[in-house]
């Protein structure tokens, strides 16, 4: 594939191949250009006289009087080709191309109302707003009009990523499941990996917990469903095993034990203290049967459930870290949990992960776990719906 692009020497050899009445092709062929680029070439950047009548020879290649054997005697306007100018024209176009905005200042009123109720009052996340929207440049050039300050209703801090945390600067050592432990004995990585290559088609929940203030009494848990990517988030007590198998009761209770069986199949966690009892998440209350199997990620290794970690990136679109999860009800967990799941996602080819969960297990399923629909247009990652 040839470049297309015409650098100083291309234009210095085309000048001098004009002057000894080379074809277009054959000067194509010197500066390994297509004809049409060295023919716009010419003609865009050819310089002229002040005369008004113009020559019909002008009007195909080569576009200029260089060789024609009467120009010292036509009284026509006349053209001809300079490589230093052309190139000073090339290089000022090129600049103002760089400068301004391609918008008229009604199209920047419009977008700036519109960018503030989506970022600054909803706070919806960037591919989920050009997802469903008909803004007419790309995202690119969207960040660029902001960086400019063409977008004035908005700024970077508003933008979930530009968020920066602090890191936790409290040293307390945080209890958590030791890798000798005598429950983790065929609850290891490596037993997970044997199970997924021999039932590849098994439904994988990866658990985890998000924490606000270190000194808070309660965290959110979170279930992570890696196939439709739906995430379910509880209030329990911060680590306490026995506030997570007390959700894991009320779930086999709510959606029966064939269906909870069917849906938590197999479940990935980390070493928390809060997930030191995996007998009775794994067991059927009643029988004491095993019905799901749970298994431990390696220590330090967050990134074996890299799923449900960037899931939460959304949970601090709503609530920053630093900020206390103590006044949460559970109410807020479940308004938080629906407007998530109706985020639609690049990788569900922008679908949403409620679309998704809906698809794969139905209505019933979807209302007894107070899953609900929020519209694109309405969904909201700002604080604001915890108030």
């Amino acid at each position: 594939m040839k470049k297309e692009r015409l650098a100083y020497e291309d234009r210095l050899l085309i000048e001098e191949l004009l002057r000894q009445n080379y074809k277009l092709k054959d000067i194509a062929r010197a500066v390994n250009k297509e004809s049409s680029t060295v023919s716009r070439e010419i003609k865009n950047r050819r310089l002229s006289n002040d005369m008004i009548q113009e020559c019909d020879k002008l009007k195909r290649f080569p576009f200029i009087c260089g060789n024609c054997k009467l120009k010292y005697h036509c009284s026509k306007k006349k053209y001809y080709y300079n490589y230093k100018k052309a190139e000073e024209d090339y290089l000022k176009k090129l600049k103002l191309s760089r400068i301004g905005i391609d918008m008229s200042i009604d199209e920047i009123e419009y977008w700036n109302e519109y960018f503030r109720d989506k970022i600054k009052d909803k706070n919806q996340p960037i591919l989920h707003i050009f997802n469903n929207t008909d803004f007419p440049k790309s995202i690119q050039t969207f960040y660029n009009y902001l960086h400019k300050g063409y977008l004035t209703s908005i700024n970077e801090e508003m933008l979930p990523r530009s968020t920066h945390y602090k890191p936790r600067k409290d040293n307390t050592e945080i209890k958590t499941i030791n890798n000798n432990n005598i429950i983790k004995k065929g609850r290891k990585l490596s037993d997970f990996n044997e199970y997924i290559n021999s039932h590849p088609d098994a439904s994988v929940v990866e658990m985890d917990t998000v924490i606000g203030k270190f000194e808070d009494k309660n965290c959110i848990m979170t279930l992570y469903f890696r196939k439709s990517k739906l995430m379910l988030m509880y209030l329990i007590p911060k680590y306490n095993p026995s506030g997570v198998v007390k959700i894991f009761d009320q779930l086999k209770e709510v959606i029966g034990i064939k269906k909870f069986r069917e849906m938590f199949e197999v479940i990935l966690t980390d070493n928390g203290w809060e997930f030191s009892k995996p007998i009775e998440i794994e067991c059927n209350p009643k029988t004491g049967e095993k019905i799901i199997s749970l298994y431990y990620c390696e220590p330090y290794s967050s990134w074996q459930k890299g799923g449900i970690e960037r899931n939460h990136e959304f949970i601090r679109y709503i609530i920053q870290k630093g900020i206390t999860f103590d006044t949460l009800t559970n109410k807020n967990t479940i308004d938080m949990t629906n407007h998530i799941n109706s985020v639609t996602r690049k990788s569900l080819d922008f679908h949403s992960p409620y679309e998704m969960f809906l698809k794969q297990y139905g209505k019933d399923i979807s209302m007894k776990l107070l899953l609900e629909h929020i519209s694109k247009e309405e969904v909201n990652l700002s604080y604001k719906i915890l108030k």
